[in-house]
């Protein structure tokens, strides 16, 4: 379907909103923190000074963080929802519901960390949990869904869904270190430190997926055609 064509929304720009809200959110949130004396200043990639969320727990970095991320997670449930019509075709109809199911709470436990970061207590403290690890955890198994479709549907260019598979596959070795910082090092200190960074290092290579999707959307001239009682608009 041409891009061109009257009643062609472009759906490339979905994912890409999503990824830039998400990159500008926690770097904007890191810096203002720094600037205010809440976290130390270095690069947290590598040093792991702060997590994510301390970065964005207090002050007006904590504000602009939700009132960025909020809307991000909207995009991001809107990015699965359009990916579930994407993939839409007479087979596999069990993983596109099970795909779009998981990308749904995905970006639902993304709205619920951010309401509640910088909130105090323990059911508001498992609710931020609750939310960055399902955020992580559902997103990372719908795109091994998504890709998996359209590599079957040939849906997009090859070369980006390797690209694309390269990131999982990252993602998921900084998964296991993590878990594997947790049981094997003693220091509370430098447990911390390696395990902020591979925070902030997945939080990196999500966003690098959702920029390649857009790529690939682009690539494929992905959109929606609206219609009107019976006729394209």
């Amino acid at each position: 379907m041409s891009m061109g064509e009257r009643g062609f929304i472009p759906i490339w720009p979905l994912p890409l909103a999503a990824a830039l809200l998400l990159l500008v959110a926690t770097h904007l949130a890191l810096w203002l923190s720094i600037q205010a004396g809440h976290v130390p200043a270095c690069v947290p990639y590598w040093e792991g000074c702060t997590s994510i969320s301390r970065a964005a727990r207090h002050g007006l970095g904590n504000h602009l963080f939700r009132l960025l991320v909020i809307p991000c997670a909207v995009l991001h449930g809107a990015t699965w929802w359009v990916a579930g019509h994407w993939l839409r075709d007479d087979g596999g109809k069990a993983a596109r519901r099970w795909m779009l199911a998981l990308g749904l709470f995905s970006a639902s436990a993304l709205a619920i960390y951010a309401t509640f970061l910088g909130t105090e207590g323990e059911v508001y403290g498992f609710l931020r949990r609750y939310g960055v690890t399902v955020y992580f955890g559902f997103g990372f198994l719908a795109q091994l869904l998504l890709m998996r479709r359209a590599r079957v549907l040939r849906l997009m260019p090859p070369a980006t869904l390797k690209a694309m598979a390269v990131l999982c596959l990252a993602m998921l070795g900084l998964g296991v270190g993590n878990v594997v910082a947790g049981a094997l090092v003693a220091d509370d200190a430098l447990r911390d430190r390696v395990e902020n960074a591979l925070e902030w290092q997945l939080g990196l290579l999500l966003v690098g997926w959702h920029l390649l999707l857009a790529r690939g959307w682009w690539r494929a001239r992905f959109g929606l055609r609206l219609y009107r009682e019976g006729e394209p608009l």
